[in-house]
């Protein structure tokens, strides 16, 4: 148990070998904190310029292969997060040619891929590897905790807009078959119902959808709050649910953006001192359980 005395988990990390990589576990466990999930990079980011579905699988890999890194630096552990940025459907239709619908069927592949890791349908040494340390009753056997997906947070086009919806859509679809949560990456919002109702039509608990990068209010779905001070204390002001991240993107020309590993135990801290431990509980053991089925007390070294 840290010193804090609760698990601390950071909702959405990214890790890149080639920059920070497990040093920045390492800063988050000695901040006091213990658990992870880490989203894979944009696939551009590691050098994969996709064609097809299967593409995507080298990203993925390194994912879990960076998350069994960073389990064996915390007093808890990290799950992995496997998905398509939403972003890549600009790359693909300004930089590449695609047409919108060509890059949504691209990106709906991707997902459809990382769909295979998250219903443990994945064979070889990468599956026996990560599913090694769970028998499946807090998800830990199937490892992979969520899909990401989402649509961009800038001005698009409206055929790129509605083929980032349909993604989407294919994306709540993908997550309720395997079981598993959906981050999105979406617009500065505080109302996701609509997506909340399409998660629903596909057979996912709309709070079982995570906007990540919040702020302390959302309508619909789970917000995952961005570790500003205010954005925190509007959400234990509301009393709902909510998780916590820094978005660390792990980025050599940008170090310590969004927000550094060490934020998010630093923000617990301060919940703390203002007397806020019901909040703390929500937003580290309550809500994961809820939205992930992980169990952050079981998987906490006494």
């Amino acid at each position: 148990m840290t010193d804090l005395g609760t698990p601390v988990l950071d909702n959405h990390m990214h890790l890149d070998a080639a920059n920070q990589g497990i040093d920045a576990v390492r800063d988050f466990a000695r901040s006091s904190g213990t658990h992870l999930l880490v989203v894979n990079k944009p696939s551009w980011h590691l050098g994969v310029e996709a064609d097809a579905g299967e593409d995507f699988r080298e990203v993925f890999e390194e994912t879990l292969r960076l998350v069994s890194e960073a389990t064996a630096e915390l007093d808890g552990r990290a799950w992995p997060v496997l998905g398509v940025h939403p972003g890549l459907i600009s790359r693909l239709v300004d930089e590449r040619g695609f047409s919108p619908g060509e890059a949504r069927d691209l990106m709906c592949a991707g997902i459809d891929t990382a769909a295979e890791y998250a219903a443990g349908e994945v064979s070889g040494d990468a599956a026996e590897k990560h599913d090694a340390d769970g028998d499946g009753a807090d998800g830990t056997a199937r490892n992979v905790v969520a899909l990401k997906s989402g649509r961009p947070h800038y001005d698009v086009s409206d055929a790129v807009w509605e083929a980032s919806n349909d993604v989407i859509r294919h994306a709540c679809e993908r997550a309720a078959e395997a079981g598993v949560a959906l981050q999105l990456h979406t617009e500065a919002t505080e109302d996701l119902t609509d997506v909340a109702a399409w998660a629903e039509d596909a057979g996912l608990a709309p709070e079982r959808v995570v906007k990540h990068y919040a702020t302390g209010e959302l309508a619909g779905v789970t917000p995952s709050v961005m570790c500003e001070k205010e954005y925190l204390e509007d959400a234990v002001e509301t009393g709902e649910s909510f998780l916590m991240e820094t978005d660390f993107v792990d980025d050599a020309e940008r170090p310590g953006a969004v927000m550094g590993p060490k934020t998010v135990p630093r923000r617990v801290r301060w919940l703390r001192e203002q007397g806020h431990d019901d909040a703390i509980r929500r937003a580290h053991v309550e809500t994961p359980e809820a939205v992930y089925g992980i169990d952050t007390q079981a998987t906490l070294s006494e």
